[in-house]
Formats: C-alpha cells, sequence, structure tokens
C-alpha cells in the first residue's frame, strides 16, 4: 500500500513504522476469511484489510476520529488471527495499537462510554476492587436476563462462587520439590486472581514439583493489557515499568531462568513491553532483558518434561487454543503435547483458529457479537464430544464456561491433577 507521511512525521519512530506496516500490506485480501468480525458481518471495514485503510488515513492526514471510524475499531477483537494469515507479514498488531491511542486523542466518546471503559480500566487491574465489583455481579446474577447487553456482560463475568484472596498471589519464594532446576518469576495476573485463583494455585505446584523455585516478586502487578487495548497510552506504559522494575529487582538479585505467564492474553502484551520502551534510553534496555525472559507455561513443562501421571487419565478434552496463544504467541502445539503426554484423549475442534469472542473486555463493550462467537466456538468444542474442555487463557475459560455445562479448566489444573494435585474442582 502506498503511504505518503511527510518528513516531519516520519521523524517519530511510531509514524516511522506506521509507514513501513502500511507499505508492507498489499491488500491481498487473504485476511478477510480468517477474521471473526467479517466472517460474521461481511462488512469491509470490519476487516484488516479495511481497518488498515482507515488507520492509513486518519494517522497519514492527521484526522480526528469520527463516530464511524470508532465504530469499526471497536468492533475489532485484537484476535490477531490475520497476522497468521497474512503471506506479506503484515504487523496488524502494532498498527491497530497506534491507531486506537490517535482514536482515544481524538475523538471524545459519549460519557456512558466513556464512564464504562475509565471503570473497567480502574476496577480490573486491582484484584482487591475488583473482587468487590463481581461481589455486586454474583448479587446480580438471578436477574442477569433482565439486564441490558452490556451489564449482563458485567454480571456474567461473575463466579458462581466468590473466592478470597489466595495465599500465593502475595510476594514471596517458594522453595523446589527436590533439587532446584530453575528460579522462574510467575506472573500472577488481576482478574484470574478474583475469577479462578486455583489457576496460580495450581501452577505454583506444578512447577515447584518440577524442580523450579517461584518467586511471586513485590511490585508486579497487572500487565497492562486493557489499557493498551483502550488506548490509554501512558497507563500502559506506567504498568510496565512497574513490571519491569519489580522483575528487574529479581535479577539483579538472586537471578531469573524465566518468567513465567499462565494467562496468554497478558503474555501477549507482556512480550510487547521492549517495544514499548525502545525509545526511552533509561528503560530500554531493562525492559529487553525482562521481555527476554517471558515464556508461557507450557513452553517451559514442555522443557522441563513432564512427569508420569500419577491418577489414571484418559478423559477426553477438548483444547480450546486462544486467539493469543495461537496467533499473539504462535504457541499451537505446546498445551496439546502436554495433556497428551499426562495422558489425556485430547481433540481439537473445528474452526479452531477462530475467536471465542472473549478478548478481554470485548465480551462487556460488543456484547452481541461476542456472544455469537461464542455460540459457534461452544458448538463446534461440544462436537467434539469432549468430557473436559481445557484452554491456556483466564478470559476464554470465563466466556466460554458461560455457554457450556461441559467444565471448562486451565490446561495447569490437569496437568497438576496428573501429576499429582488436587483434582480440580469443575470436574466435580
Amino acid at each position: 500500500m502506498q503511504a505518503n507521511f511527510t518528513l516531519a512525521q516520519l521523524a517519530n519512530p511510531d509514524i516511522a513504522e506506521a509507514n513501513d506496516i502500511l507499505r508492507t500490506c498489499v491488500h491481498c485480501g487473504f485476511c478477510l476469511a480468517t477474521c471473526p468480525t467479517y466472517v460474521l458481518l461481511g462488512d469491509e471495514l470490519d476487516s484488516p484489510r479495511g481497518r488498515v485503510y482507515l488507520a492509513k488515513e486518519m494517522l497519514e492526514k492527521e484526522k480526528v476520529a469520527t463516530a464511524h471510524v470508532v465504530k469499526h475499531f471497536d468492533r475489532c477483537l485484537t484476535c490477531l488471527s490475520c497476522m497468521t494469515t497474512c503471506p506479506s507479514g503484515v504487523n496488524y498488531s502494532h498498527l491497530v495499537d497506534q491507531a486506537r491511542v490517535h482514536i482515544e486523542k481524538t475523538y471524545l466518546r459519549p460519557f456512558p462510554e466513556q464512564f464504562l471503559r475509565r471503570m473497567l480500566s480502574i476496577l480490573v487491574p486491582r484484584p482487591w476492587l475488583f473482587r468487590f465489583a463481581v461481589l455486586g455481579g454474583w448479587f446480580g446474577r438471578p436477574f442477569a436476563r433482565l439486564m441490558p447487553g452490556r451489564l449482563k456482560g458485567m454480571v456474567a463475568m461473575a463466579p458462581e462462587r466468590i473466592h478470597g484472596p489466595s495465599d500465593v498471589d502475595r510476594p514471596q519464594v517458594f522453595p523446589a520439590q527436590g533439587p532446584r532446576r530453575k528460579r522462574v518469576a510467575l506472573m500472577t495476573g488481576c482478574a484470574q486472581q478474583v475469577l479462578k485463583p486455583k489457576i496460580n494455585e495450581s501452577t505454583v505446584r506444578l512447577l515447584t514439583r518440577h524442580g523450579c523455585e517461584v518467586v511471586v516478586a513485590a511490585g508486579a502487578g497487572c500487565c497492562g493489557a486493557i489499557d493498551q487495548h483502550f488506548g490509554f497510552e501512558k497507563k500502559f506504559t506506567n504498568a510496565a515499568k512497574a513490571n519491569v522494575e519489580a522483575w528487574m529487582q529479581e535479577i539483579e538479585g538472586q537471578g531469573l531462568d524465566a518468567i513465567v505467564f499462565n494467562a496468554s492474553g497478558c503474555g501477549v502484551t507482556l512480550k510487547e513491553y521492549d517495544h514499548l520502551l525502545r525509545t526511552d534510553t533509561a528503560w530500554a534496555d531493562k525492559a529487553a532483558k525482562v521481555t527476554s525472559l517471558f515464556c508461557d507455561l507450557s513452553e517451559l513443562m514442555l522443557e522441563l518434561g513432564l512427569k508420569r501421571s500419577t491418577v489414571k487419565t484418559g478423559q477426553t478434552v477438548a483444547y480450546h487454543t486462544a486467539c493469543s496463544m495461537q496467533h499473539g504467541l504462535g504457541l499451537r502445539t505446546q498445551s496439546k503435547q502436554l495433556l497428551s503426554d499426562a495422558g489425556f484423549d485430547v481433540r481439537e475442534p473445528d474452526e479452531s483458529h477462530i475467536c471465542c469472542g472473549s478478548a478481554g473486555t470485548y465480551s462487556i463493550l460488543q456484547p452481541t457479537l461476542s456472544n455469537q462467537l461464542r455460540g459457534r466456538k461452544v458448538a463446534n468444542l461440544e462436537a467434539a464430544g469432549p468430557e473436559i474442555i481445557a484452554a491456556g487463557n483466564i478470559g476464554c475459560i470465563t466466556h466460554i464456561s458461560e455457554g457450556t455445562g461441559l467444565p471448562v479448566v486451565h490446561t495447569s489444573e490437569l496437568l497438576d491433577w496428573a501429576t499429582g494435585g488436587p483434582k480440580p474442582d469443575a470436574i466435580g
């Protein structure tokens, strides 16, 4: 695609990057068939190719974002399926991030929309505050069907049981069982601590059982994904810097072999830290060092090698590969291999490349499209004939659980159970 930025514009590193991205796109249209919103709506502007054109118009001509343009960017799930499909290697992720920052700077949203986004940005990254919000949602669950779409989506996030803070989520060190093989930091997340704290608990047990000393670093918090997707650039940058500083303290202290995340949605954002801080001389080197240590739990467990199962497995598991896992991180087989190694009968559903509709806060902000995608995903998962559904991302687990009667669990819970941990509550 031809781009015509001025020399003054190109002096901005972000605009220079946007220019390179736009020039990479050849408008071939391969992305259309794998874009969830285009598949549902059939609108060119609700496809990656259409949004690339809209971003070009805004950034190149420095246009104020309009309601029409904002609507199409708001509908984007940022599932990044288009990047997997694109034969030209267009970095749609970085371009859409720039577009959202531009929208936030130039477009005045209606007050209810502003309020909802600001509220989510404040509540979700703070587990103690989010827990109170979820408690309110729990009381509203019996009346969910009577509520409007967005409020209904917020209430649906509330689990059937409200969990108190887990002991594993506070700063501490968990010693390895047996000889120490690695020293790793665990990214404990924010919403996951509230919605399903047993994911972190199972992760700690699994890692320590396999010879890892696990550190929960003081000062580490939310990855910043919500603010990133909302275009709240300063808040995202502050979250990234806080985490980089917390993990650098551990690296410079007793050292770290890896920084492990067990929510792939967080992982995609974490791996952007070096890019986000690349032009900040005070932070660039530290961010690059920290980013080089990030890995998904499945990557580390394959490296460590899974212990032999201590319980009878063999249950049929439909594995849902989160978009953030397969498209954002490029991890398509690792978790399935581990589950198979643990003795489970692993099946992959049809249309595994299409998003389930969770996408962070998307299920709240775009409930109609989100629920359509969930219905499609659940139908494909259930058609695989599983006893259990597994995934590696809290957003997907929470969202899919609302659409099926089958137990939906995190991969870590099954691997922990198979190698000596407790049976996941959801399985019964």
